[in-house]
C-alpha cells in the first residue's frame, strides 16, 4: 500500500469516527474552562446512593471564604446524551464563577441509558438533592436554596427536576412511571429545586426532527440518544416521551426558569426551548430564553462571559428572593 493511499485512508476512517462519534456524545460540551483555583474544601467521589456505581457519584466544591457557610447550592449535570455515566466532571470548572458568587458547586453523575432506562437518571438527580438535604451540615450547605443547571442531555435533566417537583407516580396514557424513586432514601427530604438554568436542553423528543436545521441529526432511529433512553423508538411511544419531557410537570409553583440555546444547533433545535419557554409562560412560570444567534451545541458562544455572568446573576437574584421570603415568615 502506497503512503498517498495509506494518507487517503487515514483521513477516511478519522471523518467516520467523527460522524460516528460527534452524534454518540451528541451532547456533549464544548467552550473554555477555568480551572478550580477558588475552592475551599472539596469532597470527589461521594456514593450518594450507596451501591458503589460510577454513575451514583458525585464531587462537593466549597467558595475560598469559609466564613460564609452554610453555603446556597448550585447542582451540575454534564450533557453526554445520556450515554455516559460520568459526566460530574464536564463543564465544571467554567461554573467556577458560581464559587465566586458564594454557591457551593455539586457535579452529579448519572446512569447511562445503556444501564437503566429512563425515568433511572431523573430518579439519581431527585435522590442526589435529597441526600445533599439530608447531609447539609455535614459538608457545610445551606438546604434552604438548592438551584440546578445542565447543559443538554443535562440541562434535559435540570429543567424536569424543576417541573416535577412533588410529583411520584405519573401516569400518560397507559404508561405509568415513578418519577421520584427512592434512589439513595432520604424519603423524608424534598427533591425540589429553587432555580434551573437550561442551557439547549431537548424536551419533546418526537417534534424534534420536524424541528431540526438543514444537516441536523436525526433523532427518530431507534438507536438514537433519545430513543435509547426510552428504551423504543420515539415515534411510536408519544406516551413515554411525554413522561420524559418536562412540559409534562409544568404548573404555576415551578421554579423560575433561565434557557440559552443556539439558533443552529445541529443536535438539540433551539425550537425544544421555545417549546418549553411556552409552557412555562402559559403557566405563568418566571422565565426567560435567550436565543443566540449563529450559536451552536455548546460552542463559544453559548458558553460566553456575558452568559456566563447572565447564570451567576440569574441565581443570585433567585437565592435572594427565597431568602427574602423565608425572612418575611419569620
Amino acid at each position: 500500500m502506497n503512503s498517498k493511499y495509506k494518507l487517503h485512508s487515514s483521513i477516511i476512517i478519522c471523518i467516520f469516527l467523527i460522524s460516528v462519534l460527534l452524534p454518540l456524545s451528541s451532547f456533549a460540551q464544548f467552550g473554555p474552562t477555568t480551572n478550580l483555583d477558588n475552592v475551599s474544601q472539596k469532597w470527589l467521589d461521594i456514593d450518594y446512593a450507596g451501591d458503589g456505581l460510577q454513575g451514583h457519584k458525585m464531587d462537593i466544591y466549597l467558595p475560598k471564604d469559609v466564613n460564609n457557610a452554610p453555603f446556597p447550592v448550585i447542582v451540575t449535570i454534564g450533557g453526554s446524551a445520556w450515554f455516559s455515566n460520568n459526566v460530574k466532571q464536564m463543564g465544571v470548572g467554567r461554573c467556577s464563577l458560581l464559587l465566586d458568587k458564594g454557591f457551593a458547586l455539586v457535579a452529579v453523575n448519572h446512569r447511562a441509558s445503556s444501564e437503566a432506562k429512563f425515568p433511572a437518571q431523573i430518579n439519581d438527580i431527585k435522590g442526589t438533592v435529597r441526600f445533599l438535604r439530608a447531609n447539609a451540615s455535614k459538608y457545610k450547605l445551606d438546604p434552604g436554596f438548592i438551584g440546578i443547571m445542565g447543559d443538554s442531555s443535562g440541562g434535559h435533566l435540570a429543567a424536569l427536576m424543576g417541573t416535577s417537583s412533588s410529583v411520584k407516580d405519573y401516569t400518560i396514557g397507559d404508561k405509568t412511571l415513578d418519577i421520584e424513586g427512592n434512589i439513595g432514601g432520604n424519603e423524608n427530604q424534598s427533591s425540589h429545586v429553587d432555580a434551573v438554568v437550561d442551557l439547549y436542553g431537548p424536551t419533546v423528543f418526537y417534534k424534534m426532527n420536524s424541528q431540526r436545521i438543514e444537516g441536523g441529526m436525526d433523532h427518530d432511529g431507534a438507536s438514537s440518544p433519545e430513543s435509547s433512553l426510552i428504551g423504543a423508538p420515539i415515534q411510536q411511544n408519544h406516551d413515554l416521551c411525554d413522561l420524559a419531557s418536562p412540559l409534562a410537570y409544568v404548573d404555576a409553583n415551578d421554579p423560575s426558569f433561565l434557557m440559552i440555546h443556539g439558533d443552529a444547533d445541529p443536535l438539540v433545535p433551539h425550537g425544544q426551548s421555545i417549546l418549553l419557554k411556552e409552557a412555562l409562560t402559559e403557566r405563568k412560570v418566571k422565565n426567560e430564553l435567550i436565543i443566540v444567534p449563529g450559536g451552536g451545541h455548546g460552542d463559544g458562544r453559548i458558553w460566553s462571559k456575558e452568559h456566563l455572568e447572565k447564570i451567576g446573576e440569574f441565581f443570585t437574584e433567585e437565592k435572594n428572593k427565597k431568602l427574602a421570603v423565608t425572612s418575611n415568615k419569620n
